[in-house]
């Protein structure tokens, strides 16, 4: 067969700065570490809390807070080079009489950046202050330089698929007593550059926010899904995807590229920087108010260092299509018509806050699933499939798509890769790696999938090219069935973690939920009591199954296993979670049942554990028909499903312990007793089943 050889592409950072004054096969358990906005609200309660605990702890020893994890000194400055002017730390109230942290509300004129290379950040910080809700989640607005002040700040970042808090003190880079990096319009205004300190923090210096794309940042601010476009390469109706992305809530940004990467920045004949990121704040269109049948198409971009928009770019035809005075002061910053907007840019960069298409006007609801891997070298860092004799060894991810589209007969699937801690670790010479994945059908095997098997089957859809891009992120529709998932680096050899989020159509989201809601009530959490009536009202319609439900003691386990916030209840997306895996496993149940009698036999569960992705040792298959199996050691759907819930959360407390990814725990005493606990909690095994042992 004729092998299709994958290709790599590099994309250009933007860094460039105003002038400086004076100068292996993974198992089941892995998925839960980061499901995205699982239980959120408790979560945030908590980080407010942490927050507020440590703020309160300083208001009281009227001491003003000095973060020991970011020092005031040159560390958290710059690791490879000394800034060229002596430098002075200074909190707000040392630089003007009556600092504010928010004046006015956040707005776009509120980012002008600095001595730093990192326009991409600010250009998407601008973006950021277009989406209130998104605003407030990054900027918590109830902080000040007066009520409750003890000089500490914090803002929040979606980071690898949890919500981190990220807490900072207020003393600022200065020269001259002036802000030496990002700062506002209005000197005594302070949001932007103590937003622009905690991203420092969270990546380990300043000098680490140099050169980047957009969409990292906007991502972080979000949690959202990329999209990545060539402006020469796009598609007809761009404009349209532009309009709906920032109806939707989407940030935007744009830039142009150099034509030879090395070259310095200069400026483009319309007066534009090359290499440098512009935000995308507007996109208006109409018909002239003379009417005339002519469109207007403008677009609005706003420059991150804060000065005005070249002459040649301007557009005067807002005065065109504005129809009322409010239309007048709206309208009036916009600088350019659409066709001089794609004359002069080279790519746009979106982060939409779901993963519906900006080509579709249909709204969708989501499932989410996430895994995390790495790829580590001589061991599962592979490389592409332009390397066979590595490739096969590629961490394995599989996903089953049950429902499709009733006009289309097919699923609609995003896919997003992203590799994790690149920037941070560029003071030890990480760089972005090339990095893309393809999908491969598959039946049945739940086994890491050998090299023949890549040698003589072609992938089923794959990322147009390998790309130097934090994360990669792909659109397809695919048929119902099963399919193995295969990230990897272009090179073989290259290590690095990464993050794959795989999203998939919920067209039955609205019945679900309010099935959920009958029973769950006005706190939309459920108790194991009331998961049995969930669950067993839903199994009940499965009349091939024979089965008379799941038993408390089964749905306990559930909680268990599912519960990540501690509360003894599981919210709905939790519940989603778990009955997603419930189908998986139904599937695989199915087939091994094969006389159709509703169970199946302890022989036929050893080949069911092995699909389902557990590979264990004879000893524990004994046991498993001991504490499982009945008289006619037989297992039935309770018990089976029962079984898949302990296991795989075992295999997940093991994860926890596994830092270094070796198969191997180190624990100390307190860590010995704190498994051996939540092992016996979770197998439940009662002294019949250890004295049978």
């Amino acid at each position: 067969m004729n092998i299709i050889e994958f290709s790599e592409t590099s994309v250009q950072l933007t860094e460039a700065a105003p002038q400086i004054v004076g100068s292996g096969f993974t198992a089941p358990g892995n998925i839960y570490s980061a499901i995205l906005s699982r239980n959120e609200a408790v979560k945030d309660a908590r980080r407010l809390k942490d927050f507020q605990e440590l703020r309160d702890k300083y208001v009281l020893k009227k001491v003003l807070f000095e973060d020991p994890l970011f020092p005031a000194e040159d560390s958290s400055l710059f690791y490879s080079e000394k800034f060229p002017l002596k430098l002075e730390w200074k909190r707000p109230s040392d630089i003007c009489s009556n600092p504010q942290f928010i004046l006015g509300g956040a707005n776009r004129t509120d980012i002008c950046q600095g001595d730093l290379g990192d326009c991409w950040l600010l250009a998407a910080i601008a973006c950021l202050t277009l989406n209130d809700i998104v605003l407030k989640r990054v900027v918590p607005h109830d902080q000040s330089f007066t009520e409750n002040y003890a000089g500490i700040f914090h803002f929040q970042f979606w980071r690898y698929g949890e919500w981190v808090d990220v807490v900072v003190d207020d003393r600022l880079p200065t020269y001259k007593n002036q802000l030496v990096f990002t700062r506002s319009g209005q000197k005594n205004e302070f949001w932007s550059a103590l937003l622009e300190k905690a991203y420092a923090k969270l990546h380990g210096s300043y000098e680490a926010l140099k050169g980047g794309n957009s969409l990292e940042a906007m991502e972080d601010f979000t949690g959202g899904l990329t999209e990545f476009y060539e402006i020469t390469e796009a598609p007809k109706e761009l404009y349209n995807i532009m309009r709906k992305a920032l109806k939707r809530g989407s940030l935007m940004s744009c830039a142009i590229d150099v034509l030879v990467p090395t070259a310095q920045r200069t400026k483009t004949a319309s007066g534009l920087v090359t290499g440098h990121a512009y935000s995308v704040t507007g996109v208006e269109q109409g018909k002239r108010k003379d009417g005339k049948d002519l469109m207007i198409r403008l677009v609005r971009v706003r420059d991150p260092w804060g000065v005005a928009p070249p002459p040649a770019c301007k557009s005067n035809d807002w005065a065109a299509l504005a129809t009322s005075e409010q239309d007048k002061e709206r309208l009036r910053p916009t600088e350019m018509c659409f066709e001089e907007f794609k004359k002069n840019f080279t790519k746009l960069e979106i982060c939409n806050v779901t993963p519906d298409t900006l080509e579709d006007d249909q709204m969708l609801k989501w499932n989410v699933t996430t895994h995390e891997g790495r790829w580590v070298k001589g061991c599962s860092a592979g490389g592409c499939r332009n390397f066979p004799d590595t490739y096969w060894t590629n961490p394995q991810f599989r996903l089953v798509l049950l429902e499709a589209d009733a006009k289309e007969k097919t699923c609609t699937v995003v896919v997003a890769l992203m590799q994790k801690g690149r920037r941070k670790e560029r003071c030890s010479g990480a760089t972005l790696h090339n990095i893309g994945f393809a999908i491969y059908e598959m039946k049945g095997n739940q086994q890491q999938l050998p090299k023949d098997f890549f040698l003589y089957n072609a992938s089923t859809a794959r990322c147009k090219s390998y790309v130097n891009m934090r994360e990669v992120t792909e659109r397809f529709c695919l048929k119902p069935g099963e399919y193995v998932i295969i990230p990897s680096t272009f090179d073989p050899h290259k290590e690095s973690e990464f993050l794959l989020r795989v999203f998939s159509e919920s067209r039955k989201e609205k019945q679900f939920r309010a099935i959920f809601q009958q029973i769950a009530g006005d706190d939309m959490q459920i108790n194991a009591n009331e998961l049995r009536t969930v669950l067993n009202r839903v199994v009940a319609k499965h009349k091939e199954l024979k089965t008379e439900g799941f038993s408390l003691e089964s749905c306990r386990s559930m909680i268990a296993l599912m519960d990540t916030d501690g509360t003894g209840h599981l919210n709905l997306q939790e519940f989603n979670h778990l009955w997603n895996k419930i189908k998986k496993w139904k599937l695989v149940f199915t087939r091994y049942d094969t006389d159709k009698s509703s169970t199946i036999s302890s022989f036929e569960m050893r080949n069911a554990l092995t699909e389902a992705g557990f590979q264990l040792n004879n000893q524990l298959y004994d046991i498993i028909c001991m504490r499982y199996a009945n008289e006619h050691m037989e297992l039935d759907f309770d018990s089976y499903i029962s079984c898949l819930v302990r296991l795989e959360g075992m295999f997940r407390a093991f994860r926890a312990f596994d830092r270094d990814g070796d198969g191997i725990i180190k624990l100390n005493v307190f860590e010995v007793s704190s498994i051996i606990f939540f092992f016996i909690c979770l197998l439940n095994i009662n002294n019949k089943y250890l004295q049978a042992a």
